[in-house]
């Protein structure tokens, strides 16, 4: 399988997954800003025009087709995506070419908890779960089979792993529901953080507007980018996180 993965920056690695319908401009300025802090950031290319803000009906066009891709699992019942295997062995080539105590994992929306599942690779040290949206039928469900669960919890319990996790309190794709499954299964590990809603910014890109429909996206999307905001210090306990787990950044 071959993907195109954009690269940038120097230090340790971190594998940013895309949100739900694409590389948008958001995400990469949310990519500048993890490479900027000194890491070596690689963006993978996973659906979606890569680089656009896509109107809402390409945004619903891109949706389906993931839907009903062999690579993810969408939808209740359907166990691990998998595409976490492939995001895996690009975890490995990252800490190879990059060096250091290992791999950090974002992932956002549709890929927000593929940054859990990457931690069945020993590369990945570091967990970033935003605003996880599967599986889409099931409020209070993981996108985990029963067996990539338990191995899960294992490596969590065993290596001291600490997951952080962000999502506002309305958001209807993301539920508190879903915070609590993770609570579940991880206890202590896992750092579910949550934002209010009108937190959120109120002019996002036509997708967000008209097919989210709810504050969603805490660094991207619906991130204001203002001195002091709350989603802007997320951003900043976000890089935090990631050089207290992969080491100095610079």
């Amino acid at each position: 399988m071959t993907k195109t993965v954009y690269v940038g920056g120097s230090g340790p690695a971190v594998v940013l997954m895309p949100e739900m319908p694409g590389i948008s401009p958001d995400v990469l300025r949310f990519a500048r800003w993890v490479r900027d802090a000194g890491f070596t950031v690689h963006l993978p290319s996973l659906f979606g025009t890569d680089g656009a803000y896509p109107t809402a009906e390409e945004g619903q066009q891109v949706v389906r087709r993931a839907c009903v891709s062999a690579e993810f699992r969408a939808f209740a019942g359907g166990g691990t995506s998998p595409v976490t295997s492939w995001l895996r062995g690009l975890a490995r080539l990252a800490h190879a070419e990059c060096g250091g105590p290992g791999v950090g994992a974002i992932g956002l929306c549709f890929t927000g908890n593929f940054a859990l599942t990457m931690a069945l690779e020993p590369a990945v040290v570091a967990s970033v779960v935003n605003h996880p949206s599967l599986p889409l039928d099931d409020p209070g469900g993981l996108e985990l089979s029963d067996e990539d669960a338990l191995a899960i919890r294992d490596r969590v319990s065993r290596d001291g792993l600490k997951v952080l996790a962000y999502r506002f309190d309305g958001d209807r794709w993301c539920t508190g529901q879903r915070f609590a499954a993770y609570q579940a299964l991880l206890g202590d590990a896992f750092d579910g953080r949550v934002l209010p809603d009108g937190a959120a910014n109120t002019d996002p890109p036509p997708f967000f507007r008209d097919v989210v429909g709810t504050p969603h996206s805490v660094v991207t999307a619906h991130l204001v980018d203002s001195d002091g905001h709350p989603t802007l210090r997320a951003r900043d306990e976000i890089l935090a996180y990631l050089t207290e787990r992969l080491g100095p950044a610079r």
